[in-house]
């Protein structure tokens, strides 16, 4: 894709890996809708953009109510009459014992990871279609929608959906014969605050259930400290995933050393056997 004055719509693009995303779409030359619910992050991001000269339009949104998203893309199409580059990628981290979580811990983390996905799909892809331009849909999902592991029940069941998703969109594109095409975001450690998702938790679903168990507790925290210190910056997440674009790349994997843990994955599945499950030498330490 020439990216040069067209647009890209960005969500969670008030922080992290989405605020990477659009300031590298806006330094190719592309006009840039950044959503978020983040008031605060996202009028961060609208002044780093316009400081760096981006024709940048900040939305508020919320993208668990579909009107919200819908009034995002209403937004979008009055100000750029296109959109080329969509990134569903709002997304939050609820992770603990699966059977602990409450069911507000599990519908906010599917409302955000999943219906956020399905919400954007839904505003914006017809209006992409209808353009009849070039496009491409991009899905954030994780390694964490590839492999599992304990404690992270809500978090992984969201990222598994969003790949099966995401793979039925790209079919559905192909098999229609439109020029769109869609590809799917698995990243691993990443420098940005989602195991701190807590700070954006809006009060209609409630406050994160405590848990009972002290290796939950580890291993949140010791999950929360490894990717803030030690994951690559948004910045050259997004270096990675255009240059993954500009290959026409379907899979996104800015971190492919995971593809031991998936091949483990797939082997085991052969085996028709569960994969050995783990946790950090950092956790099980006294």
């Amino acid at each position: 894709m020439q990216y040069a004055q067209k647009v890209a719509v960005v969500t969670g693009a008030g922080s992290g890996i989405g605020r990477g995303l659009a300031g590298k779409a806006g330094s190719l030359g592309m006009k840039v809708v950044a959503c978020d619910i983040d008031r605060n992050g996202l009028k961060a991001t609208e002044e780093d953009l316009k400081q760096q000269g981006v024709d940048v339009l900040s939305v508020q949104t919320d993208v668990t109510d579909y009107n919200s998203v819908a009034n995002a893309a209403d937004a979008a199409y009055a100000r750029f009459g296109r959109v080329n580059l969509l990134f569903n990628n709002a997304g939050v981290l609820v992770s603990g014992i699966s059977w602990e979580r409450s069911l507000e811990d599990w519908r906010w983390n599917l409302d955000v990871n999943v219906m956020g996905v399905i919400h954007g799909i839904k505003a914006f892809v017809p209006r992409m279609v209808a353009g009849g331009e070039e496009g491409i849909v991009v899905n954030t999902a994780s390694v964490g929608g590839l492999t599992a592991g304990p404690f992270m029940g809500p978090y992984t069941t969201s990222k598994f959906a969003v790949v099966g998703l995401t793979e039925t969109l790209h079919a559905e594109f192909v098999v229609l014969g439109l020029k769109l095409r869609a590809a799917c975001l698995c990243p691993g450690e990443v420098s940005t605050r989602i195991f701190r998702s807590e700070r954006i938790r809006p009060e209609k679903f409630g406050v994160r259930a405590e848990s009972s168990r002290q290796e939950d507790v580890k291993m949140h925290e010791y999950l929360a400290n490894f990717v803030e210190g030690k994951g690559i910056t948004p910045a050259e997440l997004a270096e990675r995933v255009f240059a993954a674009l500009d290959a026409g790349k379907f899979w996104i994997f800015p971190h492919p050393d995971f593809k031991k843990a998936f091949t483990e994955r797939y082997e085991a599945m052969m085996k028709d056997e569960a994969v050995r499950a783990r946790l950090p030498r950092q956790v099980t330490k006294s």
